[in-house]
């Protein structure tokens, strides 16, 4: 369900699993293979993680989160987690609250992307890797920002890049992965209060720089670069400096960085994993 769709939208935890059956092919930090009905273990175990999640979460008295998935398989390069974003907590009536998770996702076998606003069960069926989830409780001044860019349409998706490569270079404007469409979007909530006040993409990158964000640096030799660029739409390297790229270094900003970024830059607490 992309943003459009979802702002208009509620959905309880336990409806999600039906939900994302039936939601277009989307991904972000998995393979895009061809989609297989999910086996009913991965159904139980997702919405389990998806339940524990929203219990720590409201155990935690957070309001915004930033809030991660192992959707792939990326050990050879020294990370843990694929995919970041950004949930909230939402009133549900009745003294409740559900979880709504706002971020970016490719679309299966294109070069293209859109914002997605879906519950915590539809973030974790996402085809997991390993069924583990990873927070950062923001701190109080940018859980108050960035709650306000989430309620707000314009702000929310302003920074939205619709080219999109999974492996953009973290300084780069050609294309935009999940994960930095995350992060530009906190670094333009904590640089504005005014709803239409505007932010380039290369303003919140030096924001970025400005608060020591460091990117991730994949080690990436020839062959496979070659090998990934010719059989998959949603990869690209040519945005990356000539020197990094023949040399196999490709910054770009990965899962793993995020959470480690947020608490040495003093936006947000220690990282909190919780697996099965």
């Amino acid at each position: 369900m992309k943003l459009m769709n979802t702002l208009q939208h509620g959905c309880a935890i336990a409806v999600l699993a039906l939900a994302a059956l039936a939601s277009p092919a989307a991904h972000a930090g998995r393979s895009c293979a061809a989609p297989q009905p999910p086996k009913t273990a991965t159904v139980e175990r997702a919405m389990t993680l998806a339940a524990r999640t929203h219990q720590a979460l409201e155990a935690s008295g957070a309001r915004v989160v930033v809030l991660a998935r192992s959707g792939q398989d990326l050990g050879k390069y020294g990370l843990r987690y694929s995919h970041v974003g950004i949930a909230y907590r939402q009133d549900a009536g009745q003294g409740g609250h559900v979880w709504r998770v706002l971020h970016k996702l490719n679309e299966c076998g294109t070069a293209v992307s859109a914002i997605y606003r879906q519950g915590l069960g539809e973030f974790f069926m996402d085809d997991l890797w390993r069924f583990e989830a990873a927070w950062v409780v923001l701190s109080p001044e940018a859980q108050t920002r960035m709650l306000a860019v989430l309620q707000d349409p314009y702000r929310a998706t302003v920074l939205h890049h619709r080219p999109y490569s999974m492996v953009s270079y973290a300084w780069g404007q050609t294309y935009q992965q999940s994960n930095q469409w995350a992060i530009e979007t906190l670094a333009l909530a904590m640089q504005v209060d005014s709803v239409r006040t505007p932010v380039t993409r290369g303003q919140a990158q030096a924001w970025l720089q400005g608060h020591q964000y460091w990117p991730g640096m994949l080690h990436i030799d020839a062959v496979t670069r070659l090998g990934a660029r010719m059989t998959a739409a949603n990869v690209a390297f040519d945005d990356h400096p000539s020197a990094q790229r023949f040399s196999g270094n490709i910054e770009t900003v990965t899962a793993d960085s995020v959470l480690q970024w947020l608490p040495r830059a003093g936006l947000g607490q220690p990282m909190v994993a919780l697996g099965l």
